[in-house]
């Protein structure tokens, strides 16, 4: 009995081909470019006075290289800078209607 062989497709080129394909895919395909929003964008404005700000609403802080710190130029230790800066923020405003501290601005210091 002899036995009947499929011929097989060569696929050899198969790939070359669809290569080929993917590059003239490529070539040929317009690609559509976002332009972006279209905004103008205002021009600088100068600033027509300049802003004034009280020292007493600037706490200055500063640590050195050797972890040394400093509130507005004296040398402090660290476990004070909390109450430096609760007393700062709380800036002469006074208490509440129940007499607990108060830390808001008050009508004079706008």
């Amino acid at each position: 009995m002899s036995r009947n062989e499929l011929p097989e497709i060569n696929a050899g080129s198969m790939a070359d081909i669809a290569f080929l394909l993917l590059i003239f895919f490529l070539v040929t395909t317009t690609m559509e470019v976002d332009s972006g929003i279209l905004r103008k964008i205002p021009q600088k404005q100068a600033i027509s006075k300049p802003i004034l700000i009280k020292e007493k609403n600037i706490l200055e802080i500063i640590i050195n290289k050797n972890n040394e710190l400093f509130v507005d130029g004296e040398m402090i230790e660290q476990k004070d800078l909390k109450q430096i800066a609760i007393d700062f923020i709380d800036n002469g405003g006074g208490t509440d209607k129940n007499g607990n501290p108060c830390y808001c601005l008050m009508e004079n210091d706008y």
